[in-house]
Parts: structure tokens; sequence; C-alpha cells
């Protein structure tokens, strides 16, 4: 018989508070009047700050990381600072989306309120210590994503995205969850921790394979790994763009310990067949990323494609199956989630009322109009392009490092080759921005958001700093995994 242990709660105490707070939210949301939307603004970005110190203060010991639910929730390093930059990446999405949705009328509760539970399923996702917990983390972030992408009801464009978004994802997700029903069927347990210690000793264990090959199909959807990419580029696009930077960061964390967790924690025993389909997936993305976003002239398509990229490198990180990839891989991912924050966020800081500053002509001569929002979209791309000694630079270092000591040394090449490739269409932004001539000579207006002027510089900054400072943010990652 299965007994209730209050310490449980313990464990879970962030997500409850998170869960607590979002319902509060829901309730004050029905009685403020349109124009006093900026309580709801606050009152999540409190919530968020409130869960982001309990996970802080429950933060476990580096390597003693403990089983609650029975074994359903994980609680150790690797979840906790997962969480701290999910929480961090949400709150950016908040103030950078803040003057952006208010020139639109979209801001309204529901986007707040989707997004906190969005982000309450990935902090269970990265946690997820049975294939259930991580199923309904998946599918609480999905649904709130189809409904984000949707917010503008008056535009075809994010209608046809929706559409897309959810058709996709839920065959992803029936791939996924019949994968995991073969892995239940060979093992007769949903607990991960016995399903990593069983597939050594199984009587089907072609049953296990065949279920190892859709949850890797699902995973790779979720990341937007080719060939499971097709909705990535229209998402991005048709989503409004306070949405688009939601989507295009933290998700990508949650990404990341979905596939840890599953393929590591999980199926761990059969490694020596999964790193080779994921080294295959890494370089399909590399590739197509890289090569489709030269021929791109929206922004948020080429930042779409960019991302495709970035999951072949964050990909390359799993190949080893080494306690110090998958430190190397969750670096990477912090790295791209906050870089892709800004780039995003300065989307939304330069659009104005009927004007979207979606094309990377909308970027032309911005050195002449605002130096400094140049300056700061420049560390953007050329941080992401992984040019030194910026953030993203050491992100991809690292990772490349990790895949050569693992006996990958085809695949950091070819890693390589691409990422030259891609320098392109990053450097193109900058051209566009320091060397052609503006559409309008006057100064760029500033936004009245102070809020949002103060955290993207910092965030941009930031990009510069931790390209000096990344050792203590590795070294927490390899506490972590105790590597």
């Amino acid at each position: 018989m299965i007994e209730f242990n209050p310490n449980d709660l313990r464990a879970v105490l962030p997500e409850l508070v998170l869960l607590g707070a979002t319902c509060a939210i829901l309730l004050v949301d029905l009685f403020i009047k349109p124009a006093q939307r900026d309580i709801t603004h606050w009152l999540s970005l409190l919530a968020l700050a409130v869960t982001a110190v309990f996970v802080w203060n429950g933060f476990p010991v580096p390597g003693q990381g403990t089983l609650a639910f029975n074994g359903m929730f994980v609680h150790d390093g690797i979840a906790a600072t997962l969480k701290l930059f999910i929480l961090l990446t949400a709150a950016l999405t908040f103030v950078y989306g803040r003057n952006y949705l208010g020139e639109r009328g979209l801001r309204i509760g529901e986007f707040y309120l989707l997004v906190l539970f969005a982000t309450l399923g990935m902090m269970l996702l990265v946690s997820a210590g049975s294939l259930i917990t991580a199923y309904l983390g998946l599918e609480l972030l999905a649904l709130s994503s189809y409904a984000l992408v949707a917010l503008n009801r008056d535009s075809a464009v994010s209608a046809e995205a929706a559409i897309k978004y959810f058709v996709l994802g839920a065959l992803a997700s029936g791939l996924l969850l019949y994968g995991m029903s073969m892995v239940y069927g060979a093992t007769g347990t949903l607990d991960l921790a016995r399903i990593h210690a069983s597939t050594g000793s199984l009587q089907h264990p072609n049953l296990l394979a065949i279920g190892l090959v859709f949850i890797v199909v699902g995973v790779a959807f979720k990341l937007g790994a080719v060939p499971f990419h097709m909705w990535l580029p229209d998402v991005y696009h048709g989503a409004p763009t306070a949405v688009t930077t939601f989507i295009g960061s933290a998700p990508k964390l949650a990404a990341f310990g979905m596939a840890y967790r599953l393929l590591e924690g999980g199926l761990g025993g059969l490694s020596a067949q999964w790193t080779l389909m994921l080294a295959l997936l890494a370089v399909a993305s590399l590739a197509v990323g890289n090569l489709f976003a030269i021929a791109q002239t929206n922004l948020k398509r080429m930042l779409a494609y960019s991302t495709i990229s970035h999951v072949g490198f964050l990909l390359t990180g799993f190949v080893g199956a080494t306690p110090a990839g998958y430190a190397a891989a969750m670096f990477y991912a912090i790295s791209y989630a906050l870089t892709a924050a800004v780039a995003f966020g300065m989307i939304a800081l330069l659009a104005r009322r009927g004007f979207e500053a979606e094309e990377i002509d909308d970027f032309r001569g911005l050195n002449q109009r605002s130096p400094w929002y140049a300056g700061i979209m420049a560390i953007t791309m050329f941080s992401l392009a992984g040019v030194p000694p910026l953030f993203g630079f050491f992100a991809k270092l690292l990772v490349l490092k990790s895949a050569i000591d693992a006996g990958f040394l085809w695949l950091a090449i070819v890693a390589i080759v691409f990422a030259i490739i891609g320098l392109y269409y990053y450097l193109r932004v900058v051209k566009v921005m320091y060397f052609d001539a503006p559409a309008d000579t006057e100064s760029l207006p500033l936004p009245a958001d102070r809020p949002l002027r103060w955290v993207i510089s910092i965030n941009g900054l930031a990009l510069l700093a931790l390209g000096f400072l990344w050792g203590p943010l590795f070294d927490w990652c390899n506490r972590a995994f105790g590597a």
C-alpha cells in the first residue's frame, strides 16, 4: 500500500507556490479593469520571483538529490538549475512583452496566466521521475503554448500558425505516448529509474527498441530538430513577438531536461543506440538550420532556422552520453535561452503600433538612429554566431570539446563547418544595422517602458560579461551532473 509522505511536499514546494500564485492571479484578474492590467503584470513577476526564492532555498547538495511521491518527482541539482533559468526567461518574457502587448491591445490576463501555467509544466517536466510526470508536464506546456500562439485573434497568420502547431504537436505527443507505452510493455514499470535498471535483462528487447525510436522522435519534435522542425519557422513568424520570445527561449531548457530524463535517466542502457540517432539528428539540424537561414529575409524566420541549428549543437553534447557532455549541453541550453530572449526582445522593443520590425531591412541604419540598441543587437548576433569572447562562443566550444572527448571528432568537424557557414546570416544583420542607410533619419523614439530599456540592456551586456566569467556557471552545471 502506498502511503503519503508529508516530506514529499518539501520537494514540490516551488511548484505548489507557483500553482497557488497562478490561481490567485486568475481570480484577481477577473475583477480588475483593462486599464489596470499592470496589476496582473507585476503580480506575475512577483509570483516568478517568489518561486525562484523557494527553488534557491531548497537547492539540493550536489550529488544528493531526493525522490518524492514514490519516485515520480526528482529533486536534484539538474532540476533546480534548469528551474531557476526557466523562471528567469519567463520573467524576461513579461518585461519584454509588456510594451509590445499594450500597444496592440493584447496585454490581457490570459497571456500572463498561460505563461505561468506553461512555466509550471516545464518545472514538472525537468523533475520527471516517471513517464507519467514527464507526459503531464509536457502536455501542460504544450496546451498553454498552443493557446499563446493564437493569442492575437485578429491575425490570420497567428491562427494558421496555432493550428499547424496544434496538429503537429498533437501528432508528436501521440508518438511519444505510443513510445512510452512500448517501454512500459517491455519493462512493466513507468518509473524511469526502474526502467534504466531493467534494460539489460528483458524478455522483449525489441519492444523496448521500438519504444526508444518513438521517444526519440517525440523529443526531437519538442526540440525542433530536423526532420521534425516543420512547425518551428511558421510558429515563430506567426505568433506575436512577445509570445515568440517565450517559446524561443524557456521551452528549450525544458526540452533539454526532458531529453535527459527520458534518454539518460530511463533508457541509459540503450545509449549505444540513441547516441547514434541523436548524432544523425544533429547533423541534419546543423545543415538545414544554417543553409535555410541564409535565404530568409524575415528576422523571426531567420532566428527560427537559427534555433534549429542551435538544436544541432545541443544534441552534440548528448552524443557522448557522459556527465561532462550533459553539463556542456545544459550550459549551451542556458546560453541560448538568454541570448534568444535578447534577440526577440529587441524586435519587440523596436516594434511600434502598426509596425512589427520583423524584417531584416527594418533594422537598416539602426546605428545612426540608436547606437546603443544597435550595439546590443550586434552583441546578440555575434553571441549566437559563436564569436569570441562572447557567451555563445564558449557554449559552442565546450559542446565541441565534449563531443571530441567522446570520440565524435567527425561530428565536431561538421558542426564547425556549419557554424562558419552560419556566420553569414548573423553578419548580414550587423551589416544592415551599421552600413545601410536608414529609411528614417530621425532618432529612434525610446519606449516609455523604462524597465524594458534597462533589462534588455543588462541582458545584452550579460552576454559579453559571461564571455569572460563563464567559468562559475559551467562549474555549476558540472556539479549538477557530478562531472
